[in-house]
């Protein structure tokens, strides 16, 4: 009689634990509420930019939060991530160096998405020269323009400044496909055309490595990829009517001395995605509690501590 009591009390726990293991499941294999472990993909595309912070955040989380859970972040480039974004079953995040558009925002709304905008730091437009250049160390903001307007007419370096070089000015930057590129063209150049024959790449590791190997180079991109190149490059100091300024964590802030040239940096969260797959907005409250951090550690001015509170605010409101 014993030993019939002794299996009858193993199964009945055996039975319990399958039930409660299938309880604290969503239906897709993951675990769901606060503490618990979470498994299953986020998925990331967008801002070639706001890259290295976004995968310093992501590859924290799955060391220190979630190992199970795979944060998969790519860099497309602003414009090409939110059309991979704005599909159906399309990416959990877009990262974006420019707020999202009126299109965008109507085909997010043909799609019933709801593309959560949250500011993530602020970056500042970096102008970038090779190693060997010593005349173009510091300019104006007009000089700045002038270099890369097809209007200005500056097709050699002594036609910038007297003194400066008889050179070809060979310049550089970002496609069509970052925000970064977008950025400079409609808020710097004012939706100008930029110069003819300017040399314009999807990649940042080409632009880094074609302007350390012209002495006559230029280009822009944001201040996180000169921060990990500053072996290689020199960044040029820009004087916007108060003397020159370094980009710097410290300068490039709303109302910094490196203003004029900053720019907020974004991710853009899929808030039905988030809903539907817990580690999705566990990942994105981890991203934005720890987002002031990472800035910092990956060439980014951060943003105040109360701004990035909101963000972590309303997630966690999704969660009710």
């Amino acid at each position: 009689m014993l030993f019939k009591r002794k299996i009858y009390f193993i199964l009945l726990s055996c039975l319990l634990i399958i039930v409660t293991a299938c309880g604290n499941g969503d239906g897709n294999g993951n675990a769901g509420g606060e503490g618990t472990e979470l498994e299953g993909s986020v998925v990331v595309d967008g801002s070639g930019t706001v890259y290295p912070l976004m995968s310093r955040l992501a590859e924290d989380y799955m060391i220190n939060e979630q190992e199970d859970v795979s944060v998969e972040v790519s860099r497309s480039g602003t414009s090409a991530g939110f059309k991979k974004f704005l599909v159906e079953n399309g990416t959990d995040f877009n990262n974006a160096s420019r707020k999202i558009k009126d299109e965008e925002l109507a085909k997010a709304e043909e799609l019933g998405i709801n593309a959560k905008e949250m500011k993530v730091a602020l970056d500042g437009i970096t102008i970038v020269v090779n190693k060997e250049n010593d005349w173009a160390t510091e300019l104006t903001q007009q000089e700045v323009i002038d270099l890369f307007l097809a209007s200005a007419g500056k097709a050699k370096w002594s036609d910038v400044r007297e003194g400066f070089p008889d050179q070809s000015i060979v310049a550089y930057g970002p496609n069509e496909n970052h925000g970064t590129y977008e950025f400079f063209w409609e808020t710097i150049l004012e939706e100008q055309d930029l110069v003819e024959g300017i040399n314009l790449q999807q990649d940042y590791a080409t632009l880094v490595s074609l302007v350390s190997q012209d002495k006559n180079a230029i280009a822009f991109f944001g201040y996180g990829y000169y921060e990990s190149n500053k072996d290689t490059l020199n960044a040029v100091k820009i004087d916007f009517g108060n003397g020159p300024v370094e980009p710097s964590i410290e300068t490039i802030k709303e109302d910094g001395d490196y203003a004029p040239f900053t720019r907020p940096v974004f991710t853009y969260l899929n808030e039905t995605m988030a809903q539907e797959k817990p580690q999705v907005l566990d990942f994105a409250i981890y991203a934005m509690k720890n987002a002031g951090a990472a800035a910092k550690e990956t060439g980014f001015a951060p943003l105040p501590e109360e701004e990035l509170q909101e963000s972590v605010q309303y997630l966690e409101g999704l969660k009710e």
